[in-house]
């Protein structure tokens, strides 16, 4: 079985984030969006509310799993029995970040291979901290994120903002 892991932050999930997850299930027996529990962001979103906006957003999809971790990547992946991580990269700027962390997983694990993805052309600009950045402001976000929880991150702001 292949088994493909797309690790992300997704605070919040956008349809950049599923542009990738879209086509990169197409590609797999099994795709595992993995949610990171990062110490050293502060996430807008806790983990359980992003794990739930994409179980939403993803339900029906049958060859998807929407997994919380910590730690290393490599580690989750070996409980998974996964060895491909796959990445989108909207622009040249990502290659280099993602290629450095390719590097250093493969220095951890010689089994792990990355996968890049280039997003699709209507998502190149799209980033989960632009979308923070208009959601609280106001801004409109109608189609940079999916339609069905765009009122749950305008109200997530508005509590912030209490």
């Amino acid at each position: 079985m292949r088994i493909l892991v797309y690790p992300g932050s997704f605070d919040p999930v956008t349809n950049g984030h599923l542009d990738i997850i879209e086509r990169a299930a197409k590609i797999c027996d099994k795709l595992i969006v993995a949610v990171l529990v990062n110490r050293n962001k502060a996430p807008v979103f806790s983990i359980e509310e992003r794990v739930a906006l994409l179980k939403e957003v993803l339900d029906g999809k049958p060859n998807i799993e929407i997994a919380a971790f910590s730690g290393l990547l490599v580690d989750f992946m070996k409980k998974k029995g996964a060895n491909t991580i796959i990445k989108g990269l909207r622009a040249v700027s990502d290659f280099e970040y993602e290629f450095q962390m390719a590097l250093l997983n493969k220095h951890l694990d010689n089994n792990i291979e990355t996968l890049f993805m280039m997003t699709g052309i209507n998502y190149s600009y799209l980033s989960s901290s632009a979308v923070r950045e208009l959601a609280s402001h106001g801004g409109n976000i109608k189609g940079l994120v999916p339609d069905i929880i765009i009122d749950r991150i305008y109200k997530k702001f508005e509590e912030n903002r209490k």
